[in-house]
């Protein structure tokens, strides 16, 4: 049977299969090892719920055959997909891969090192289920090096929850699943991958955190390392900006342009009144330059601000991007099927 649970849980897009439930996305980097054995748990976890997936592996520039052994798997495997890039782009360019070519009406996304069980992938899809948008995976017991993943991780949850507004035990939980919708027009660059759960709150998803199991590498080495954190952080400022002022930049720099301007032009005044009134040379005073460099600086924040404005208008108008989401429309004025 299929699940009829799962089958409502979404409106068939153009771009998605009306017969197909689920696609599993997995970003692939020098995983050779593990490659068949998780192909093998993702099948055996979906198979017995009768629901109907489809997986997608996309190979990021792998050195280590991965890419060779996929072209294999897919040979024997009418389920699978194999999305092989180019070159090395990192994880958020391989997501955004994976999600332009799912076909399924919820994507269910986990890392390929078999840390994640793909076991949870019902249960993270009962949860999605009950009505939520988005349902992110809590690592409650994890298996990593205490000092140089465990301390970086639990800083950075945080750190973004307290910045982006959505309070998550576990952002960098690789096992999530979307309704096709949420990310189907999100645009992924950076390390944007590990603020899905932001990025979709912004766009008004409804967003549910759930336990999942956690298991130690059994194959090859971490690929994460403290090198990325400065990467995050510059990240976690542009998901705030997006938060706060995507639409309307003249707010953050026409705020700071306009408060520079009016600073320096009361010290100009100040400057001015001491020297009329006061019979006093300013020429070689430190607060001159700062009066001239607070009043260009000023103008040139306004300028930002009103060519960031014209920006994102060209942005929305030439993509047709609403700045809104509708969830649904009842009543008299809502479409009729």
């Amino acid at each position: 049977m299929r699940s009829s649970a799962l089958a409502a849980l979404i409106p068939v897009g153009p771009n998605h299969d009306p017969s197909l439930d689920v696609s599993v996305v997995v970003p692939i980097y020098n995983e050779c090892d593990s490659l068949p054995v998780l192909v093998d748990t993702i099948a055996q976890a979906l198979q017995p719920t009768d629901i109907d997936y489809e997986i997608i592996c996309i190979d990021d520039g792998s050195r280590d055959g991965s890419a060779d052994l996929l072209r294999q798997l897919v040979g024997q495997r009418r389920d699978l997909t194999a999305v092989l890039l180019r070159r090395n782009y990192g994880q958020t360019a391989a997501m955004a891969a994976g999600f332009d070519h799912a076909r399924g009406r919820i994507i269910v996304t986990l890392d390929g090192d078999l840390q994640n069980d793909p076991a949870d992938i019902p249960k993270v899809l009962a949860k999605l289920a009950e009505g939520y948008d988005l349902v992110s995976g809590w690592r409650q017991h994890r298996q990593d090096h205490r000092l140089t993943r465990l301390l970086p991780s639990k800083i950075a949850n945080w750190l973004i929850g307290r910045v982006t507004g959505v309070t998550l035990h576990d952002y960098g939980c690789a096992l999530k699943a979307y309704r096709a919708e949420v990310v189907r027009d999100m645009n992924l660059y950076g390390e944007l991958h590990r603020f899905l759960p932001a990025l979709a709150y912004i766009e008004g998803a409804r967003i549910a955190e759930l336990p999942v199991s956690h298991r130690a590498r059994q194959f090859g080495q971490s690929k994460y390392g403290l090198g990325r954190t400065l990467r995050v952080v510059m990240d976690l400022l542009t998901v705030y900006f997006m938060k706060k002022f995507l639409t309307r930049p003249m707010h953050i720099f026409g705020s700071f342009g306009l408060s520079a301007i009016v600073v320096g032009v009361l010290i100009a005044v100040y400057l001015a009144f001491v020297k009329f009134m006061g019979q006093q040379d300013i020429g070689d005073r430190p607060l001159l330059f700062l009066a001239i460099v607070l009043f260009l600086s000023g103008i040139q924040l306004f300028s930002f601000g009103l060519l960031a404005e014209l920006l994102m208008r060209t942005y929305h108008e030439s993509q047709r991007r609403p700045i809104y989401r509708v969830r649904e429309v009842v009543g008299a004025a809502a479409p009729t099927k």
